[in-house]
């Protein structure tokens, strides 16, 4: 049996899009063309991701307006999820909702008590056009919910609200990569 590579081991480390910057901030366009050159682009979205030592990465947070994001994130009983979603639509959230500790590759060194549900399946594809459903569970589900957000154009940043959101924005004024 042909063991399959470990992702982001051939990628690129891309810049990183931050807070701001307008390809976060509006909805991404569906993926139309599946080959080499989408490979390329999980490829180096892992890349990234491991870089950053983040556990979800959607391609706008890497200048690239299109529906695909990659993770490797445990769920809460510490099971190891690693995938690439093509196209992803949240199918289902449920559950509990649960404000818990939230960060973002592109809000670097932040973050912030933000409501998400405990559960969520995301329905998609792969980059070789096969139909994938991904369920996942406590910190899992909200890493889905989060690069699900990324991918409308949504940041947590977004999400938290009251004196929460209030620390953050002044987090965010004081950071050294602030707009």
């Amino acid at each position: 049996m042909r063991q399959r590579p470990i992702p982001g081991t051939s990628g690129t480390v891309r810049t990183m899009s931050l807070l701001g910057d307008p390809v976060l901030h509006s909805a991404c366009a569906e993926v139309t063309e599946f080959g080499p050159e989408l490979d390329r682009l999980i490829e180096d979205m892992f890349a990234t991701m491991y870089a950053a030592q983040g556990v979800g990465l959607a391609a706008n947070q890497i200048g690239v307006a299109r529906r695909v994001f990659v993770y490797d994130c445990p769920d809460d009983e510490d099971e190891r999820h690693i995938g690439h979603i093509v196209n992803p639509r949240l199918a289902e959230v449920d559950g509990v909702e649960l404000r818990g500790p939230e960060g973002c590759l592109s809000l670097p060194g932040l973050e912030a008590g933000t409501v998400r549900f405990d559960r969520a399946v995301v329905e998609g594809g792969t980059a070789d056009g096969r139909a994938v459903r991904v369920e996942g569970t406590g910190f899992f589900a909200r890493c889905l919910q989060h690069e699900c957000d990324h991918l409308d154009g949504v940041v947590y940043r977004d999400r938290v609200e009251g004196v929460r959101r209030r620390r953050l924005e002044r987090a965010i004024r004081r950071a050294p990569w602030s707009p």
